[in-house]
């Protein structure tokens, strides 16, 4: 059966960071699907304030529509059940035509309090009349209605909304931005191996982890976003030896010189495999790496100054940021972290190795290896000591793929026995493991080339622009635009597309990698999307208006009914970034800012905006969902086209 609201579960879930995930609203009312509707639910911390007014709302979350609905519920519940603990508001945004949001408190309440000396209520509806009685008076709310089991249905005020808008096109997007409790979050994301070129299975750890670090930024969290290249390890031995054999004034030596890093590491690798003497000289240069000889660690810093060059390059293309703090970074620490958790009696002798036992895992974390040599868990272990004690961090995320789900698994359960997290899941600190499924070809296995190497994320992202830019070409743009206008253009659409089309999918899903659909102009892609935001901007243009001057000046109406469904839309922006944030899934952002252009597009084919005598209110709209459409467009690292 369905509930009033239909809650969406996306998974894995993470609490918000603002609240504790309440266990009422696993009770859902499932024998009414009459009343259905579509939505997505959060819990709410309670807010027990005397009075709400409304217009001067909550410097907290100044934008997040459902919280300040839940502020008046919260105020409700209290009034309705003095005294109870643990009541907070399940307030759902709804699409049906109940109401625009609706608290499905009743049934849940109920199932606590019957039976109970002194309890007036029948049932769920009497409860949910209650709830609505017991609502104070605000602008916000227009109606009020109780359907089914006690379901309290609200319809939100149309002034209310419009003059909302119009205050966030005065003040600025940022007002809109959600408020988490956190202040310092890192992010650890990209992470490619220093000698190997960049591919296309960085793609989706580069530019998942790009959008979750500025949705936190945006939410006004400090993010420490970390690069964790492979940097250290006994590969380097194998490089550096083959370095000074093929130049011996290595120090002269220069990305031109090498060629293609990725070449010389299968050189190197090919003559590790067949030339004993060779291996030999390598497995020592490691030793002689990791004891600091000068000479070894000269060359180990060229390698990485040349592979870190490009990296830099498919960086600054994707628009993407980051510090790096690789492997090495963290050499230095390795040590006291595994003597303070040996003192802790955490690591156990095993089959000659140092390990850790986690409870349920039939494998332990490794974190001294049988030779004494350090691993990927001494390292990572160490990295979550120092984010969390040098860095304070109190959010740790991790965005690498699934197949890497149970090594953070085992690295969090760990650090969770050293008292390094609370025992609640859902306090802070914490760390987070997001993970992704695998970029697909055609044939459905691992997108690879003709010759089965692995796709090099540079010549993705050259084959993006050059089709983009054909497609612009075809379209005549060549013979209207400059140069400059043609090539930036085919860049944002080109690299746009590519992003799009991997964040639109839940994260934990492979994906097809296709060219011809992530390009097309029609559909659930970014070429459709940046098409819709620069044919918004040249409605604008064509009104011959000042859009500046229009904030000052007009006044936003929400009377037909597209209008309104339109403002509405616009209003959940904050809680749908937060949604995004806090479940860390981007495709929920992507799937808001879809619908945006769609109730946008249906809004224009209805409702003339030039011309009209609503022209002044219909281009502040206008104005409006652009400016909306474009921060949705810089948390996804989009680049917005302004004409087309």
């Amino acid at each position: 059966m369905i509930p009033s609201c239909l809650t969406l579960q996306l998974t894995p879930f993470f609490p918000s960071p603002l609240l504790p995930v309440n266990r009422l609203s696993l009770l859902s009312s499932s024998t009414f699907p009459a009343f259905a509707a579509k939505s997505r639910r959060l819990a709410f911390a309670a807010t027990k304030a005397p009075s709400i007014s409304t217009m001067a709302a909550e410097q907290e979350n100044v934008g997040n529509l459902k919280r300040k609905i839940a502020k008046l519920f919260q105020l409700s519940l209290d009034a309705t059940v003095p005294g109870e603990p643990d009541i907070e508001p399940q307030v759902a945004a709804c699409t049906a035509k109940f109401g625009d949001y609706q608290c499905n408190n009743a049934m849940g309440l109920w199932s606590k309090i019957k039976g109970r000396p002194g309890i007036e209520f029948r049932g769920p509806p009497a409860v949910g009349q209650a709830i609505m009685k017991n609502l104070p008076q605000s602008e916000m709310i227009e109606s009020c209605s109780v359907a089914g089991p006690g379901f309290v249905n609200v319809v939100l005020s149309k002034n209310w909304m419009a003059q909302n808008i119009q205050k966030m096109l005065v003040d600025g997007i940022e007002t809109w931005a959600p408020k988490l409790s956190i202040k310092r979050a890192v992010v650890d994301f990209s992470s490619p191996n220093i000698a190997k070129e960049m591919h296309v299975g960085h793609l989706r750890s580069t530019i998942i982890g790009d959008t979750l670090a500025s949705m936190l930024e945006f939410s006004n969290v400090e993010v420490l976003r970390r690069n964790h290249v492979g940097d250290w390890g006994t590969q380097f031995g194998m490089l550096i030896e083959f370095l000074f054999e093929k130049f011996p004034n290595f120090e002269d030596v220069n990305e031109t010189a090498i060629g293609d890093l990725q070449a010389f590491y299968k050189e190197s690798k090919q003559r590790f495999d067949v030339d004993a003497e060779f291996k030999d000289r390598a497995q020592k240069a490691v030793v002689r790496l990791q004891s600091g000889e000068q000479m070894y660690r000269k060359a180990w810093a060229q390698i990485c100054e040349i592979s870190r060059r490009e990296f830099d390059q498919v960086y600054q293309r994707l628009g993407v940021h980051l510090e790096e703090k690789g492997e090495s970074f963290y050499n230095p620490h390795i040590p006291g972290v595994i003597e303070a958790l040996t003192n802790q009696g955490l690591v156990e002798e095993s089959k000659g190795a140092r390990v850790i036992f986690i409870e349920g895992i039939n494998i332990p974390l490794i974190v001294v290896k049988s030779d004494g040599g350090y691993n990927y868990a001494s390292t990572d272990m160490t990295a979550l000591w120092y984010r969390l004690n040098e860095e304070k961090a109190e959010w740790i995320i991790y965005v690498t793929d699934v197949g890497q789900q149970q090594h953070f698994d085992m690295v969090f359960k760990a650090a969770k026995r050293a008292g390094w997290f609370p025992a609640d899941d859902r306090q802070y600190p914490k760390a987070s493991h997001v993970g992704f499924g695998l970029v697909l070809g055609e044939d459905g296995k691992r997108f690879r080339t003709r010759s089965t190497e692995v796709v090099r994320l540079a010549d993705l992202l050259d084959e993006a622009k050059t089709r983009s830019k054909a497609a612009l070409i075809e379209r005549g743009k060549a013979a209207e635009w400059t140069e400059e206008e043609l090539e930036q253009t085919a860049e944002a659409v080109g690299y746009g597309a590519v992003k799009y089309a991997d964040l639109k999918n839940n994260r934990l899903t492979n994906y097809t990698f296709d060219f011809d659909q992530m390009l097309n102009d029609k559909g659930n892609t970014a070429v459709y999307l940046l098409y819709a935001h620069a044919r918004i901007c040249s409605i604008i243009r064509k009104s011959g208006k000042d859009t500046e001057e229009l904030k000052k000046t007009g006044k936003i109406l929400l009377d037909h009914a597209d209008e309104r469904v339109l403002g509405l839309h616009l209003l959940q922006f904050a809680e749908v970034v937060e949604e995004a944030c806090t479940n860390l899934l981007p495709n929920v952002l992507c799937e808001y800012l879809y619908n945006l252009s769609e109730n946008f597009t249906r809004f224009y084919s209805n409702c003339q905006v030039v011309g009209s005598a609503e022209e002044t209110s219909r281009l502040l709209l206008c104005e409006a969902t652009a400016v909306v459409m474009r921060k949705c467009f810089f948390l996804l690292g989009i680049k917005p086209v302004y004409k087309i």
